[in-house]
């Protein structure tokens, strides 16, 4: 049910902190004051939402910890804040280094859509009558009628990104323009101190604060990745090699290149392919499009091959050994590596359309590639050398522009827990250790003091492919504030597939108060 890690574009790329270090004229703490987006008309405020603060809410007292402080603001730590809303008791702060919320803006072509029902939202998994819905959204701007007309399961990868920012415009506790810098550990107060640099509207530093909290979630998110051999290519910026991340602000500039290619057989690959297809000459399309898979091949998407995507299957893989679930990893590519099927359908559809008066397109689509390096040719063109995997045989392709639909990889931790790495226990490949709470496994030191870090979309390694999946955003950030407020704010579900994973199934840690009550039965003529 994910997208290809090669595109991500419904997992949620969350700002990372940029540095590690301080850079600001003045140190200061975090005050606490947060409040609806400046020009919002109280009409686009959720109705049911009663608990928002007043317009002048206290300041929060930097000296006491606060309950809990997120670290970057996507759509999963946006989760995580709108559920974590109308717990009244929850001291909550969430920081993000950009001035506002941002999804995949590259790549939000025309027409795309998520590969998740539009169920998937923030909250709806774990509170289907939650004030920060999708359908709350729709209602807040009248259009729920035509949403239900137009039959859609789902949703425009634009609109998701919509009210992403209808919810960031709304909801309290958000601070844009917070470069988080370093964690730490104090052992003394038996709290984690969180550093930051207050941004202006230009980016550049205006204060330094601190504060200080008994829980973290990092949600810091992915990363565009481009393959060591094609880095200098990106770097030089005379001929147009782009990451399909910054595809659409590079648009024109690639439609005016004589001769384009696209490398990434994912679902951003395909997807550019498409647009730059749809938007070229009949007959002078002069593209191609390269994969390294040994097919352009379809997504899994049948009914039972989506129950990966479950919290058992995700309770089922956290339960192996950390050699099987590397294993499992690598062989389950076409269950969120694959193109999704109307897609390829798409481009079927509009290459055969360009055969209607006879000849073939101008384009190659060569599955089985690998690109082993590329240079520059005379300032205006690449040439990239290729290898086809199976062939063992090599080329070479001189073209005007690329596209890399080369995909995303978690952001490094290491340089914002720099300052935790001695109580942070790692497995064989000094990846953290994630227990099955989604808390990073610390030093007793840390977790007896009720101290605890919880993570976001970086836990692939001991949760699984469902790890970046929006379908289990609402489920994870439910049971985060459930183990972290010690009560239920959230019941989930003791079973959620009908597939049984292994021999001996996983109990989840679900009280059994959460079971349904036996109703008493009613006495005759009552």
């Amino acid at each position: 049910m994910s997208p290809s890690p090669q595109t991500n574009p419904h997992n949620g790329p969350h700002a990372a902190p940029r540095t590690c270090s301080h850079t600001g004229p003045q140190a200061g703490h975090d005050t606490g004051s947060a409040h609806p987006a400046a020009g919002t008309s109280p009409r686009s405020i959720p109705a049911q939402t009663t608990a928002a603060p007043p317009p002048n809410p206290p300041q929060h007292d930097p000296d006491v910890p606060r309950d809990l402080v997120g670290i970057g603001i996507g759509p999963f730590n946006l989760s995580l804040a709108a559920l974590a809303h109308p717990l009244a008791e929850l001291d909550a702060v969430f920081y993000e280094q950009r001035p506002a919320f941002s999804w995949h803006p590259g790549l939000l072509i025309d027409g795309a859509r998520l590969q998740v029902p539009f169920l998937a939202d923030l909250v709806s998994l774990a509170d289907p009558a939650s004030p920060w819905s999708f359908l709350s959204y729709l209602k807040s701007r009248d259009r729920l009628f035509p949403f239900y007309f137009a039959e859609r399961f789902h949703i425009q990868r634009a609109e998701y990104d919509a009210y992403c920012r209808w919810v960031c415009e709304n909801l309290p506790g958000l601070r844009f323009g917070h470069q988080v810098d370093a964690v730490r550990f104090n052992p003394e107060r038996d709290v984690f101190e969180v550093d930051f640099t207050q941004l202006g509207p230009d980016g550049d530093a205006e204060a330094l604060g601190r504060t200080y909290t008994r829980n973290i979630v990092l949600g810091i998110g992915t990363e565009p990745y481009v393959p060591d051999p094609l880095k200098p290519l990106v770097e030089a910026p005379a001929v147009p090699v782009i990451h399909a991340a910054d595809y659409l602000g590079h648009r024109e500039t690639l439609l005016a290149a004589d001769h384009i290619t696209v490398i990434g057989s994912g679902q951003s690959g395909a997807e550019v392919f498409l647009d730059l297809l749809r938007s070229r000459p009949a007959g002078r399309e002069r593209l191609h499009w390269l994969g390294r898979t040994g097919a352009f091949a379809p997504m899994e998407y049948s009914k039972l091959g989506l129950e990966h995507f479950t919290p058992d299957y995700t309770r089922y893989f956290h339960s192996l050994t950390e050699p099987v679930r590397d294993q499992l990893l690598a062989s389950q590519w076409q269950l969120h590596k694959g193109i999704d099927a109307d897609t390829l359908a798409a481009i079927h559809d509009e290459l055969y359309r360009r055969t209607l008066h006879g000849g073939w397109p101008d384009v190659v689509l060569t599955p089985g590639v690998r690109v082993r390096t590329g240079g520059r040719v005379a300032t205006t063109k690449v040439e990239l050398h290729l290898e086809h995997v199976h062939q063992n045989t090599r080329s070479r392709l001189t073209t005007d522009a690329v596209v890399l639909a080369t995909g995303y990889r978690e952001r490094s931790l290491d340089c914002l827990l720099a300052g935790l790495d001695p109580y942070m226990r790692r497995d064989s490949q000094e990846r953290p250790r994630i227990d099955d709470q989604y808390r990073m496994v610390l030093d007793p030191t840390v977790t007896a003091s009720g101290c605890n870090v919880y993570v976001q979309n970086a836990e692939r390694h001991t949760h699984g492919i469902g790890t970046p999946d929006l379908g289990l955003a609402a489920w994870r950030s439910a049971g985060i504030l459930n183990g972290l407020t010690g009560k239920e704010p959230y019941p989930l579900p003791t079973r959620t597939a009908f597939t049984t994973f292994g021999l001996q199934q996983q109990e989840p840690r679900i009280p059994s108060a959460r079971r349904p009550k036996a109703l008493t039965p009613l006495m005759d003529g009552i």
